[in-house]
């Protein structure tokens, strides 16, 4: 009887586990369709994947964070001369839906405006200025 109900109960788990990868798979081919027609099939399936990868980045950040439990953040308060980017990645750990939303919309700013974005890498990359001979 017990073994009879464990059965049942595993098999109930394959087959929501087959329809959730069953509706993965049918929502991704239909944003690959939405998005052929505005940006290739190649673009479409860059966006498609960059799209699965933000979301199992998500779902990874979330399940840290839970098994990782509470943290303080009196100690970050602390320290108030934090570098920029520091600041961002514990905003970002805070927030994790808004960090996503925002680097949703930074890699579409990325699609529409690539010269800003070139403009961004190159002043980040390039060496700091000579400061010019005394004398």
């Amino acid at each position: 009887m017990i073994f009879e109900k464990t059965l049942m109960t595993l098999a109930a788990a394959a087959a929501i586990a087959a329809a959730a990868g069953v509706a993965v798979v049918a929502a991704a081919f239909a944003l690959y369709a939405l998005l052929v027609p505005h940006v290739g099939a190649a673009g479409a399936a860059a966006l498609v994947a960059a799209g699965a990868a933000l979301t199992v980045a998500l779902a990874g950040l979330i399940a840290a964070n839970k098994a990782r439990g509470k943290v303080h953040h009196a100690a970050a308060a602390d320290q108030p001369d934090m570098s920029l980017v520091w600041r961002i990645v514990e905003m970002a750990k805070q927030r994790p839906l808004i960090a996503a939303a925002a680097a949703l919309a930074a890699g579409l700013f990325a699609m529409r405006n690539p010269a800003m974005i070139a403009l961004l890498i190159k002043a980040f990359l390039d060496p700091p200025p000579r400061p010019p001979p005394k004398g």
